[in-house]
């Protein structure tokens, strides 16, 4: 089923006036959890499966609201503002937490934040109003660091031979993030461009000035 741009939806459409929902509510729930779990980190557990267990509930559920969305007939604009953002919300913090608990460096934490302030500048608005929407690589690239940081942790806390492989799935996942922020950079100035008429095609210059 394609997906339709907000702009191009009946204005009454359910879709727009939707808040209380299943999907909606586990995205909320999401997003509350990173409470405990960003404050386990940074106390310290050393020995503990608790923060790892949390963590990994919050990142498996990641898919969770938007299958059911769609199995329910529950899309709504909230929530298809709500769920990148959580996701987005959650690694950046899970990641400051890691950095602040010495499991991670700080210049991890600097390359993703940056790169998310570069999409939310570059590409917001766009973003906002369904013009663009997440890639297949931009939710690889979200896999790939949730799969990271539950690994990182576990550890951090319980399994020191897991640290490699979570710095490994780390890396893979920055470099992706880096070409999914400049991906979404680019669709967001080609946007523009055919939005204000700057795009013009060398066939639709007149004939003198080629």
């Amino acid at each position: 089923m394609p997906l339709i741009s907000a702009r191009d939806r009946d204005p009454a459409d359910p879709f727009f006036t939707r808040v209380v929902t299943l999907p909606n509510a586990i995205t909320l729930a999401r997003l509350l959890l990173l409470v405990p779990v960003c404050w386990l980190i940074v106390a310290g557990a050393p020995g503990s499966w608790l923060p790892v267990g949390l963590l990994a509930i919050w990142a498996s559920t990641d898919w969770i609201d938007g299958v059911l969305a769609r199995a329910l007939d529950q899309s709504s604009r909230l929530g298809e503002v709500m769920d990148p953002i959580a996701d987005r919300i959650g690694i950046v913090g899970v990641t400051l937490a890691l950095a602040i608990a010495g499991a991670l460096d700080w210049w991890i934490l600097a390359v993703i934040a940056g790169i998310d302030v570069l999409s939310i500048v570059s590409a917001g608005r766009a973003a906002r109003d369904g013009s663009i929407h997440v890639s297949w690589l931009g939710k690889i690239r979200t896999a790939v660091l949730l799969t990271a940081i539950v690994v990182i942790l576990l550890g951090h806390t319980v399994l020191p031979a897991a640290t490699p492989l979570g710095m490994t799935l780390m890396l893979v996942g920055v470099g992706l993030h880096v070409v999914a922020g400049v991906d979404y950079f680019l669709q967001a100035r080609r946007l523009r461009r055919v939005q204000t008429g700057t795009s013009t095609s060398r066939h639709d210059e007149p004939e003198e000035a080629r």
